[in-house]
């Protein structure tokens, strides 16, 4: 199943409505995208597979280190609550 490892995006689902008012089952999938984030802190580069909101949210928030710190453990995967680990002893 493909989730965003930050928010924890998955998909959607829904109804294609048609003119004559005819419903199919769909599914609305979060826009992700594989991307490289630089860690100040751990001075290396951490590969992730993020929505793309998310990736507006890391620039809103200055760097990927400072926006680990300020989000919720509860969202994050396991591999990332591991790099928040890291980033917050150091």
């Amino acid at each position: 199943m493909a989730k965003c490892e930050l928010t924890g995006k998955i998909f959607q689902a829904g109804n294609n409505v048609s003119h004559a008012k005819n419903r199919n089952k769909r599914r609305f999938n979060p826009n992700l995208q594989k991307v490289s984030f630089w860690s100040d802190t751990l001075n290396k580069k951490i590969s992730l597979i993020v929505a793309t909101s998310a990736i507006r949210d890391i620039d809103k928030a200055g760097s990927f280190d400072s926006y680990i710190i300020k989000s919720d453990n509860e969202k994050l995967s396991k591999k990332i609550s591991r790099i928040k680990k890291e980033i917050t002893s150091n």
